[in-house]
Formats: structure tokens, C-alpha cells, sequence
């Protein structure tokens, strides 16, 4: 572990940026430009295709994946990101599991608030479904937001009926939308990407008006988690954000799922963007990828680029 490393990551993300309460545009030309900065690994291939009703990217390694996919979840808030501007967190899994991933452009808010994003990231798994992936082959991942529609996605899945995915890894998921964890006010400041006003704008435009204490908005709180998969939950100590992990954590356990939650310390939000920056972002994605070839039952390797129906 590196405190220098970590100290100077702070220092980094601390620079000044535009205030959350900014237009649409200028929120999301400000994303991709600061996740432009991270690094995608080398050793992948990436290509356009469709996914359900979206556009996605599938995202696979070099060499002949192995039979396993991995549905990846973009952060932003529902309002700015793509599945570009994930893409070293997505090439990074892909690169490590040497599974491949389909990376989704679900629909933003405000001009598609909740459940929009939901519905998408539903299609997205029943065309895996449609196209004869085994559920104990697919995994959910996600960051932010992303992380959050982890959780509302496999949720929206069982209660239609359809079967669970083997696993679902979520970095530092937004899961709860009444914004109630004791981090959201003992991280206030330690945290150098939030603050409680600009989640409340870019909450707002997906909300649009809704009650946030539902379970697909906040099912860190309010979910039945019953027949969920295991869950890795990561995130760092200094994220408002912390608390949705941990109560996340504790509402998994009681339900009687296979839950761990992997915490760091000192590092912000969504740390693990920062591989081959950051020694700690490295080591949870080494994690993360342990965690899912664990629990994704395949067999063999699948033909690079196979083509599927997935409209």
C-alpha cells in the first residue's frame, strides 16, 4: 500500500473542475474529459453493437475469452458517461478475468429519468438471456450510478420472473437515492468529488419527481434482497457515498446472500478507475476479477467476436 501514492491521487482529483450544478453539456463534456485521463490496458478489442433495445460495446481480451460475460454498467450519476468513459474499468476486468463484457449506453436523465436506465439495463440482460447465455455464466458489474443499477437491474430481473445472474460487483454503487448515510455528513469535504448540492442536482433530473424511497432507488434501504447472487461490494473510506456499501452489505447478509464488502482506506470514489496509478486500485480490481472467476460457472473459451442476435 502506498500512502504517497494515495496522497498524491487526492491531490490530483482536488484540482478545480466545474461545480455540479452546471448545464447538461457542461456536466457531461467535464466527464469525458476527466475520464479520458485514466488508463485502458492494453490487450483488448472493442466493438460497436446493440444490445436489446441500446447501443453497447463488447469489450474482449487479445486471445480467446473464456465462455463468461460480463454486463458492465457505466458510472455518472444517470445524467453524464458511456460506456467509453468506463473503459478502463471495463477493459481492466476484461483483461484480468479474460472474460469478455458488453458495456451499456442506457438511456440518461433528464431527458430519460427513471426508470429509464432500469428498463435498459433489463433488455440488456433478457437479449443475453434470448441469446442463449447461461445466468450462471453472466455477471453484473457497475460503477457510481452503474453500481446502483447492479443491484435496481437484478431486482427488476427477479421480480420479472427471469433468473438471477452468478454475481454482481459493484464500485462504490449509488444505492440509495434519499441520500440518508451517516457518510453522506461525516465524509462531507474528505470527499473530492461530491458535495450534498450537487447530488441533488443531478438527482433531481432522474428522479424527476419521484419518491427516492422505493427499492429501485434506494434498496440499500428498502429492498427485498431475497434470492439475490453474491455481491462484492468495494469502496473507499473517502466517499460520501461510503454508506450505501456498508448498509448494502448488512440488508445482503440479512436476507441470506453471500455478501462481501470490501473497503479501502483513503481513497475516493470509484478508486479503482485509477489502476496503473494507484497500487490500491490495481489490488481491487485483481479482486474483483478473483471474485468473478470464482463464481462464474463456464467451461472452455467462446469464438472471439461471435456474432449473436442481440436486438
Amino acid at each position: 500500500m502506498s500512502r504517497q501514492q494515495r496522497a498524491e491521487l487526492d491531490a490530483m482529483v482536488r484540482r478545480p473542475r466545474p461545480e455540479g450544478s452546471g448545464s447538461v453539456e457542461e456536466l457531461r463534456a467535464g466527464f469525458r474529459a476527466m475520464m479520458a485521463e485514466m488508463i485502458v490496458p492494453a490487450g483488448i478489442r472493442t466493438r460497436a453493437t446493440t444490445l436489446g433495445e441500446r447501443p453497447a460495446v463488447l469489450v474482449e481480451p487479445a486471445g480467446t475469452p473464456k465462455a463468461g460475460t460480463i454486463l458492465y454498467f457505466h458510472g455518472g450519476s444517470y445524467v453524464v458517461g458511456s460506456p467509453e468513459t468506463a473503459m478502463s474499468l471495463t477493459g481492466n476486468l476484461v483483461t484480468r478475468t479474460g472474460f469478455r463484457a458488453f458495456s451499456v449506453d442506457y438511456r440518461l436523465a433528464p431527458e430519460h429519468p427513471f426508470p429509464a436506465a432500469i428498463e435498459d439495463g433489463l433488455s440488456a440482460y433478457r437479449a443475453l438471456l434470448d441469446s442463449g447465455e447461461d445466468p450462471s455464466a453472466i455477471a453484473f458489474a457497475g460503477d457510481s450510478a452503474g453500481g446502483g443499477l447492479t443491484v435496481a437491474v437484478c431486482l427488476a430481473a427477479r421480480d420479472a420472473g427471469l433468473p438471477v445472474p452468478a454475481a454482481i460487483v459493484a464500485f462504490s454503487p449509488g444505492l440509495d437515492m434519499t441520500r440518508t448515510g451517516e457518510s453522506m455528513d461525516s465524509k462531507a469535504g474528505i470527499d473530492p468529488f461530491f458535495t450534498r448540492e450537487g447530488m441533488a442536482h443531478t438527482g433531481a433530473m432522474y428522479l424527476a419527481g419521484q419518491d427516492p424511497h422505493q427499492p429501485m432507488l434506494s434498496p440499500a434501504i428498502c429492498a427485498d434482497l431475497t434470492g439475490f447472487p453474491p455481491v462484492l461490494l468495494q469502496a473507499g473510506t473517502n466517499e460520501m457515498l461510503l454508506d450505501d456499501s456498508t448498509r448494502m452489505a448488512t440488508r445482503a447478509r440479512d436476507a441470506g446472500v453471500d455478501v462481501i464488502l470490501d473497503v479501502t482506506a483513503d481513497v475516493p470514489h470509484v478508486f479503482q478507475a485509477f489502476a496503473g496509478v494507484l497500487d490500491e486500485a490495481d489490488e481491487a480490481l485483481d479482486r474483483a476479477a478473483l471474485f468473478l472467476g470464482q463464481r462464474l460457472r463456464t467451461k472452455g473459451s467462446v469464438t472471439p467476436g461471435r456474432s449473436v442476435d442481440l436486438r
